[in-house]
């Protein structure tokens, strides 16, 4: 039951949260000692605090750039006070974004979410975004088989 419990929080952040735009959602999932590991392939683990008003401005500057924002779940288990979720998150570059002039392109990456949930609250996550590819769709950098041309490798194809 308590798997089943946790899973429901993790659908009301992605449901509620995201998807509805219900900002307040935050302070009912989220512990105010909530922290937050950032998976940035090839770099060290970075952590911060990420109590219900920095989850609401987190959200808010994502919609300011991306304002059709759609989170879908592919996939999601729990175990013990962990969930674990494979989400796509799809929506147009409209606004800008770290600085990064809006692409009015249409997005769709990829991500693995763990949340470690207490007595009902997020009071601890881990993220792994599809960067990469985000940020070719993005035009920010090139596609990856222009990336392996210039690195000079002969043997690749896309799956």
């Amino acid at each position: 039951m308590a798997a089943e419990q946790n899973c429901s929080v993790v659908q009301r952040f992605v449901e509620e949260l995201w998807n509805q735009r219900n900002l307040s959602v935050a302070d009912e999932i989220f512990s105010p000692d909530c922290i937050t590991h950032q998976l940035h392939s090839g770099s060290a683990l970075t952590s911060a605090p990420r109590d219900p008003e920095t989850v609401k401005i987190h959200v808010s500057e994502w919609l300011k750039a991306f304002p059709d924002l759609h989170f879908s779940i592919e996939q999601i288990f729990a175990q013990a006070d962990r969930v674990v979720s494979q989400l796509l998150m799809q929506g147009t570059h409209s606004g800008p974004w770290l600085g990064i002039k809006p692409a009015n392109k249409q997005v769709s990456i990829r991500m693995i979410t763990i949340h470690r949930i207490v007595a009902g609250m997020i009071v601890e996550d881990w993220v792994l975004v599809e960067s990469m590819g985000f940020f070719q769709q993005l035009g920010v950098i090139p596609a990856t088989t222009d990336l392996l041309a210039r690195a000079g490798a002969t043997q690749y194809s896309e799956r």
